[in-house]
């Protein structure tokens, strides 16, 4: 049950993060808006995103995942029903830092959980599914929400996904007034590192550089790849939403599928450090002809780089958190998520902010593609040569 409300969440809080971008082309319209501030837009969800995950990380270890969940999900479905109602730039902005603010909690929340709750052997299929509700989110919002918002306009989608989201509240409240006691009982058993203890360790380093990476190509393809096929492939918003949707829901079977195949893997005895890091590297490799692809290809090889592109991120995608719970364990999970989403989230902040000022600058997306492509081979830094082997880290004689 626990892992099937956590990948719910991550549904939830995907649909709502996205839809700014899938209705970037009605906003941007109806608004008076231009590319760069769409793309600041999008960017400010990241400011106050960034800003509490350390903070969020912590208060996940001294107040209880379970509570700073329900407050993360309540904050995030409010605003984005009040987006709907939004008229100005500047009540968009502020909403987005509310959004941002509030799905800081659902990263170190639901490691945490897992970490606590899920044996090692099992945490790639644990990963691997919640990763799935995170990456049908997009595919989706994108695909439904993009039909909703042609016929009944963006407000209405934003209204109805907001409230729609409250409805999460009811099955958590119940499975987190059974759930708390056992948590505290598991993590009062062993060791705590300090921060400074946690800081050193080459593993958060290794993988904060390669989710840094990761994450700048999935923001950028989240926050301006509706607006690049509408207004540079001259998709129609049905179209567009048929394509995105599809991408998306490919990645998603991918990360459940590689979830699965990475327990069975380690279950047979066989290394984790092998499988993650082959998995990690070969999706940044990819990434890099994916996103050159995209941009200098006619459109049907362009849209084939951006299926294979998101067969290789949905590959990745369980490693992502699976290596830091799998090095951190249960007693100082939250804290290393938070620190690692902080680090690979600052790609929030940049990717959109960036793309949008280039594409407004040059008038095109080459720039924004060249560069989305290049980050990567940091990425491959990070992943091959910074991040050791994938083992429990014994805090005791860290």
């Amino acid at each position: 049950m626990l892992v099937g409300l956590l990948t719910l969440a991550l549904f939830i809080n995907y649909v709502d993060r996205g839809n700014l971008a899938t209705s970037a082309p009605m906003i941007k319209d109806q608004l008076h808006l231009d590319e760069e501030q769409i793309g600041y837009l999008i960017s400010a969800f990241y400011w106050t995103y960034v800003a509490a995950m350390i903070p969020v990380g912590w208060a996940t270890e001294r107040f209880g995942a379970h509570r700073v969940l329900a407050i993360g999900a309540t904050l995030w479905s409010v605003a984005t029903l009040f987006t709907g109602f939004a008229t100005s730039i500047t009540a968009l902005l502020g909403l987005r830092l509310l959004l941002g603010l509030a799905e800081s909690a659902i990263f170190p929340a639901s490691s945490a959980l897992l970490a606590t709750h899920v044996p090692r052997e099992s945490l790639g299929k644990a990963n691997g599914t919640i990763s799935f509700g995170y990456l049908i989110g997009p595919a989706i919002g994108t695909f439904v929400g993009g039909l909703l918002m042609s016929r009944y306009g963006w407000r209405a989608v934003f209204i109805g996904f907001g409230a729609a989201s409250l409805l999460w509240l009811l099955p958590w409240a119940r499975f987190s007034a059974r759930a708390v006691a056992p948590v505290v009982t598991r993590l009062s058993t062993q060791v705590s590192p300090t921060y400074r203890q946690i800081l050193r360790q080459r593993g958060l380093w290794g993988a904060s550089i390669g989710h840094f990476a990761s994450n700048f190509n999935w923001y950028f393809i989240l926050s301006f790849m509706p607006l690049y096929l509408v207004d540079v492939r001259h998709l129609s918003m049905e179209s567009m939403a048929a394509v995105l949707g599809g991408a998306y829901f490919i990645n998603a079977i991918c990360a459940l599928l590689s979830g699965w195949y990475a327990d069975r893997w380690i279950r047979k005895g066989r290394s984790p450090t092998l499988i993650y890091k082959l998995m990690m590297n070969l999706c940044q490799a990819v990434s890099v002809v994916s996103m050159l692809g995209m941009v200098l290809l006619p459109p049907a090889y362009s849209i084939g780089c951006l299926l294979v592109y998101e067969v290789f991120l949905g590959l990745s995608s369980p490693g992502t958190f699976g290596i830091g719970q799998i090095m951190a364990g249960a007693s100082a999970t939250g804290r290393w998520i938070g620190i690692q989403n902080f680090c690979g989230n600052l790609a929030g902040i940049i990717a959109p902010a960036l793309t949008g000022y280039l594409v407004h600058r040059y008038g095109n997306y080459n720039y924004a593609f060249t560069i989305a492509g290049l980050i990567n081979l940091l990425g491959l830094f990070g992943y091959w040569v910074v991040l050791p082997k994938v083992e429990p880290i014994d805090w005791a004689k860290a």
